[in-house]
């Protein structure tokens, strides 16, 4: 009797079942969403894939920028070519922007690019750098100068430092002044 119930209820479900659909869509809407999806995937898809290939492939002359490296002409350079290259000389970019330039250090006295050094000069005029960092900028100019290789607004920096140096503090007026 049992068996009986539950072929009966199955058999009853079996019959009462709707149609089933693919696709909440039907007719012209169905064929409007596919051509929208057609378009998207055709077009929108390979821009957004090109400018993620692209801002993947500056970023390590973003990073030797943001680091001041002193090759960061020849790093934008190679991040160039290996978008045209398609990529296969962005690991040697990415490897160049994060090494310490040692061999440029021994030959021409630091390791850091010339808009470094203005930076930390205009720094220094304004009385923002300490002397431990005022110190390393002087010696790293003295560096380049003592290798031969001081660029005309870096000897300029130097003998503006020296002035600054040399120039007595201001002192602060007593008793409020006339």
């Amino acid at each position: 009797m049992r068996h009986l119930l539950v072929r009966l209820t199955a058999a009853t479900l079996l019959l009462a079942a709707t149609t089933a659909h693919g696709s909440l869509l039907s007719g012209e809407a169905l064929d409007t969403a596919a051509d929208v999806l057609a378009i998207v995937v055709l077009i929108l898809v390979p821009i957004v894939a090109i400018v993620v290939f692209w801002l993947v492939h500056v970023l390590p002359e973003r990073f030797a920028e943001k680091r001041h490296h002193p090759q960061t002409a020849a790093i934008t350079c190679l991040c160039l070519l290996s978008l045209v290259f398609g990529g296969l000389l962005w690991p040697f970019a990415w490897l160049w922007a994060f090494t310490k330039p040692v061999a440029y250090r021994v030959a021409y006295g630091t390791d850091k690019a010339e808009e470094w050094h203005e930076e930390m000069a205009q720094r220094a005029k304004a009385g923002e750098l300490l002397q431990g960092e005022l110190d390393h900028l002087r010696t790293e100019l003295d560096a380049m100068a003592a290798k031969g290789a001081l660029p005309p607004k870096l000897k300029q920096i130097r003998a503006d430092l020296a002035q600054l140096e040399a120039a007595p503090a201001p002192r602060a007026v007593e008793g409020g002044g006339s």
